[in-house]
């Protein structure tokens, strides 16, 4: 299989007057730089989506496009700050696939967006296409200005014609500015319209998001509407972090397990809503991708934790070597696990998931529970969630010397009461809000303890793993101030639990109108 090659594109997209003549601007733009006009090219263009529009939902485009020094198979992706004009994009060569076929290799990158839903040649456009090039100050490409003129010859926008200037960073983006003050002062206008490609699917006609939430569910909507605001929260979620994951953009891995694990907690609390054996296999499948997320996520927050915690060494203390065990045990580690993310984000079972997670956000199957109000329904689910909470809480509170485990155990039961009330808090508001922060807080702090346990564990490994003195006295040292943290953590939970437990935090769960 061909490897894409993955690129950024800085560029503005101009409207012009039927008047306007961009070879009477090359003096002004020539005091910029030298500007050469390149030959007149003409670019046919294939461009490909679901039925229903799912990339252009997504403001992304694929197209399979001949003609010019750039033909190939090219998959265009939004800016990650929507103030930016950098937009990513994913190349491969156009024998990397035939004519109305996509490329496995760029269908793979888009199924969280299509949800396995073929992807479709659905339009095909002829742009003929007058460049010219301005040279930055060191000899080399530096903008390209292009002069288009656009027919779309297939698809429900045939027929469609228009004009379209186009300015695109080659090596200088310091002349992206001043090339588009030049063109203005002509008579040119920032675009409003969308993407080539867009405009030659739907044309300029506005789009629906991939997954609506909805409106916010009410204490006297059906309880089944705060399920399905839910799930398409945390779908929605879901296919916003795969695609930061596949750009490799920070904090994506931990934004998309969050939405995971807030999902299958929910699926389970919420069961008596929810078809039993629908709920059952989402939630494998969201325990599954959870799981291999975690691999990578856990070893990036340990190794930041270690890294800071050998820097933060006292004089005496020699950590140099430590920092390098540490270091080398958790990037091989991190590798291994970025590596399985990517075999799993592109395997078959993956683009089932998808599937299944679509068709869940459309139309989650409910039970006959689910038709009545969510201000009676909802309240005992919230309730059972916090009393398997409140249960371990009290026996961590009176057994402050607990083996670890037992602190793991609860922190888990805390998020998934977390969690259950966050759900709520579309439909309760400011009280269910509130006990939802006190809960925040309680699983903080539950993670520090698990964190610090775990670095704990790890670093008396690599201790009874190394030779020398240096470096196992400084493990040890660590392994020292990492179970001091532990018991902290333990002493700060005593002193929190008694205000999370109040009963105040809790009165909305009694509302039965």
């Amino acid at each position: 299989m061909t490897t894409p090659t993955s690129t950024t594109e800085v560029e503005r997209k101009l409207n012009v007057p039927a008047a306007f003549v961009l070879e009477t601007l090359k003096g002004s733009l020539s005091e910029l730089g030298d500007v050469t006009r390149e030959p007149r090219r003409t670019l046919n263009a294939v461009y490909y989506d679901t039925d229903d529009f799912r990339l252009a939902r997504s403001r992304v485009t694929l197209r399979r496009r001949t003609g010019g020094n750039d033909s190939g198979w090219h998959l265009k992706l939004p800016p990650v700050d929507l103030a930016s004009d950098a937009r990513g994009e994913v190349v491969l060569p156009l024998s990397a696939g035939r004519p109305g076929r996509v490329p496995a290799a760029l269908s793979v990158l888009v199924v969280a967006l299509t949800g396995g839903q073929p992807l479709l040649p659905l339009a095909t456009q002829q742009t003929r296409r007058t460049p010219y090039v301005v040279v930055a100050a060191s000899g080399e490409p530096g903008v390209e200005i292009v002069d288009d003129h656009v027919i779309i010859v297939e698809g429900a926008q045939v027929g469609t014609e228009y004009r379209e200037v186009e300015v695109e960073v080659l090596g200088a983006a310091e002349l992206l500015e001043p090339v588009v003050a030049v063109l203005t002062a002509a008579g040119a206008e920032p675009s409003t319209s969308q993407s080539k490609g867009i405009r030659a699917l739907v044309g300029d006609a506005p789009l629906p998001a991939l997954i609506e939430i909805g409106e916010r569910p009410r204490p006297k909507d059906p309880a089944g509407d705060a399920v399905r605001s839910h799930v398409r929260t945390q779908v929605a979620a879901i296919v916003r972090q795969d695609q930061r994951i596949r750009r490799h953009l920070p904090d994506s891995v931990h934004q998309y397990r969050v939405a995971a694990r807030r999902l299958r907690s929910v699926l389970q609390a919420f069961g008596p809503l929810v078809d039993d054996e629908w709920a059952r296999g989402l939630r494998t499948e969201l325990g599954w991708i959870a799981s291999v997320l975690s691999q990578s996520r856990d070893r990036e927050v340990l190794e930041a934790r270690l890294v800071a915690a050998v820097r933060a060494l006292p004089p005496e203390v020699d950590g140099a070597a430590a920092l390098v065990a540490i270091e080398q045990h958790l990037d091989a580690e991190l590798a291994e696990a970025k590596a399985s993310i990517e075999t799993a984000m592109a395997s078959t079972r993956y683009g089932e998931f998808m599937a299944r997670l679509h068709a869940a956000a459309t139309d989650p199957p409910t039970t006959e529970l689910a038709v009545e109000k969510a201000s009676v329904v909802l309240p005992p689910l919230a309730r059972a969630s916090w009393r398997k909470l409140a249960k371990q809480g009290r026996r961590l509170h009176d057994e402050l010397e607990g083996h670890d485990d037992h602190w793991h155990r609860t922190r888990i039961t805390a998020k998934r009461a977390r969690y259950t009330v966050e759900a709520c808090v579309p439909v309760f508001g400011g009280p269910a809000k509130k006990f939802a922060k006190q809960l925040e807080d309680v699983t903080e702090l539950l993670g520090e303890h698990q964190d610090a346990a775990i670095a704990a564990d790890l670093v008396q490994r690599l201790a009874s793993k190394t030779r020398g003195a240096r470096t196992p006295f400084a493990l040890g040292v660590l392994y020292a101030q990492q179970r001091s943290r532990v018991d902290q953590t333990r002493r700060e939970f005593v002193d929190t639990w008694p205000r999370v437990a109040h009963d105040g935090w809790r009165t909305w769960m009694e509302q039965k109108a």
